[in-house]
């Protein structure tokens, strides 16, 4: 049986989608659903490259229904927050200190009672993760869901990093990486990289019908050679070690857009960590994998928020 309520085609009652306005003035879409009664505490969830908050009404349904307090944004360069790139189909950005400012500010703004907790899926799992090391949020338990600590090229990590940054020299550094699929070289169509259920892969299309410029392509050079960069910075990262805050961790062992492995290795090193792994049986996306995949991912977080998010 599924957890969650089905919601996931239509803006939650009692949510709002607004505008917020970070310390540089960029005008970045956000998502608020606040708890009804007294509220259990309150999540921040951020999505992964080219992710919008639509595509996680599903899990924000079943969090909100447990009486946790719900806040989202996209971040900038992507969905409703703006463009970085002359074309609005590519993931661009010069530098990703951007996005830990914002989520600095972001958290620092958000007048949210109780435990607040930071969830990152993906690209924003490694951006939760930086912020954590940096001290821009504070706190009481940290989710990772399949977070990017480390990317899969299909010629391996240091050569892809290689060309990707050679690439940034050569032509407009703001240029799509490739045209289409989420990675060239994949043996997987997207929807499979993704997740197994067909139906939520079609939530997102639904969204994408129905707000088209919220919809994003394939990441720019740059994007790319920064990703590679700062991941591979984070995992030598010293600081991990002296990380106090609760970090659960949530790994597709067959994810085939980021790296299982790299994210093991740093769970590892982290002071207070969970891990929960899952294989061949999950994708990328684990809230919006199959129901054994997305229900066992939720039986986890809830469990990890009722004892360590106090």
């Amino acid at each position: 049986m599924t957890i969650a309520a089905p919601l996931r085609r239509a803006i939650p009652a009692g949510a709002t989608i607004t505008q917020w306005s970070a310390p540089d003035g960029w005008t970045i879409r956000r998502f608020d659903w606040p708890a009804e009664g007294t509220p259990r505490g309150a999540i921040l969830f951020q999505g992964g490259r080219g992710d919008v908050f639509e595509k996680y009404f599903e899990a924000f349904g079943h969090w909100h229904a447990a009486g946790w307090t719900i806040a989202s944004f996209d971040w900038r360069g992507q969905g409703g927050s703006g463009r970085l790139s002359p074309d609005p189909h590519v993931g661009h950005v010069d530098d990703f200190a951007p996005w830990i400012a914002d989520i600095a500010a972001f958290w620092h703004a958000w007048d949210a009672p109780g435990p607040r907790v930071v969830m990152g899926h993906s690209m924003g799992g490694y951006l939760v993760l930086r912020a954590l090391l940096d001290r821009a949020v504070t706190p009481a338990a940290a989710v990772l869901v399949a977070p990017m600590l480390g990317l899969c090229a299909p010629v391996g990590p240091w050569l892809g990093a290689t060309v990707a940054r050679l690439m940034t020299h050569i032509g407009n550094p703001a240029r799509a990486a490739w045209k289409g699929h989420e990675r060239p070289g994949a043996r997987l169509e997207r929807r499979a990289l993704l997740t197994h259920d067909a139906s939520r892969y079609d939530d997102e299309q639904y969204w994408y019908r129905e707000k088209p410029e919220i919809q994003l392509g394939p990441p720019s050079w740059a994007w790319l050679a920064h990703a590679f960069a700062g991941t591979r910075a984070l995992q030598a990262d010293r600081r991990i070690e002296s990380l106090a805050v609760p970090i659960m961790l949530l790994v597709a062992e067959a994810d085939a857009l980021v790296d299982p492995a790299a994210a093991l290795r740093v769970a590892d090193r982290l002071p207070d960590a969970t891990v929960v792994r899952f294989g061949a049986e999950a994708a990328h996306e684990l809230l919006r994998e199959a129901d054994p995949v997305r229900d066992r991912a939720l039986a986890a977080i809830d469990q990890f928020l009722e004892t360590r998010a106090r």
